[in-house]
């Protein structure tokens, strides 16, 4: 288990990187291995629950675990039930909604993947349909040659059956070639709308492609160095306030950002074409007066950052901007 939180953990810091393939293919390699050694139709009238519940319910669970490993998840929704009055507010609430659905975005790829995968493989929507209890449905796919297509529909996915093996491949890749066609549409419509987002992303973007490149570069060393200099800085804390309880002497005086800093650079970081700073951090060190205390003063923020706390620009969601 531990195994897999890491690798899940590695795939989402690395999506920048290594592109939305790799979850993809992480995803393809699950719902292959679920089809072969898990799923079994049970061949009666749970059959559409049944397949159903195997097509969307591991999509869902896929979905809300991409939402549990995304940091930026969090970042939104750390402390919301504090200042909820300000999502009253038009533009805090229109940030809000544009960063949730950036977030979305990057989470929506593993069980899209899930699914088209499961459409295009045919087994779980094979099932589900044999056990559909349409009229209309079962008209259209049983006729005069498939005498027992419509009482016993539900039984053609098994084998061992009285139903000859000519009918039941016929009536079933009927339903399989549905389903491929289901999948194609959904990968070709994803595909389409990845492409426009991207495209109007690219299009509204304050910077040029190389500013642009670089951006993303220092964003990510940037989040690199700060967890090592967290784990460490958080390690050196530890050890001094165990050696002065063990020793029973007066821990010895340690710097470290006070709370105000903290909230400061978890809050979102919105690009305007005037700035010069390259993340919220860049922009904390460059305008603080006093870091030696820096208790003492709290930046001065503009109205539109007020009312828009957590607008998003495209250093802080670099997944859409590919």
């Amino acid at each position: 288990m531990d195994q897999l939180k890491s690798l899940l953990s590695f795939t989402q810091k690395q999506q920048t990187n290594l592109g939305f393939g790799l979850i993809a293919l992480i995803t393809a390699g699950s719902e292959h291995i679920f089809s072969v050694f898990a799923f079994k139709c049970p061949c009666n009238d749970w059959n559409f629950v049944y397949g159903n519940v195997c097509l969307l319910v591991p999509a869902l669970a896929l979905l809300i675990l991409s939402y549990m490993l995304s940091s930026k998840t969090w970042k939104l929704f750390t402390g919301l039930c504090l200042r909820k009055s300000k999502l009253c507010r038009l533009n805090y609430a229109m940030g809000f909604l544009c960063v949730f659905l950036q977030v979305t975005t990057t989470a929506i790829v593993a069980p899209l993947s899930w699914i088209a995968v499961a459409l295009l493989r045919g087994v779980y929507f094979e099932c589900s349909m044999t056990g559909a209890n349409i009229t209309l449905f079962r008209r259209q796919l049983c006729n005069e040659k498939y005498p027992h297509c419509r009482t016993e529909l539900d039984k053609f996915p098994c084998d061992g059956t009285t139903i000859p093996q000519s009918e039941r491949m016929a009536v079933l890749s009927i339903i399989r070639a549905e389903s491929q066609v289901l999948g194609w549409i959904l990968i070709g419509s994803v595909m389409t709308f990845a492409f426009l987002l991207t495209c109007t992303a690219r299009c509204y973007s304050p910077i040029s492609y190389m500013q642009l490149k670089f951006w993303r570069m220092y964003t990510n060393k940037e989040s690199a160095i700060l967890d090592i200099y967290t784990a460490e800085h958080a390690e050196k804390l530890a050890k001094r306030n165990i050696t002065s309880f063990f020793d029973l002497t007066k821990p010895i005086p340690m710097k470290s950002p006070p709370r105000h800093a903290w909230e400061k650079i978890s809050s979102f970081y919105k690009f305007r074409s005037m700035d010069e700073y390259y993340s919220i951090l860049h922009k904390y060190v460059s305008t603080c007066e006093d870091l030696e205390n820096p208790v003492v003063r709290v930046s001065v923020r503009s109205e539109n950052d007020l009312s828009n706390p957590a607008a998003l620009a495209f250093v802080d969601e670099s997944k859409l901007v590919l």
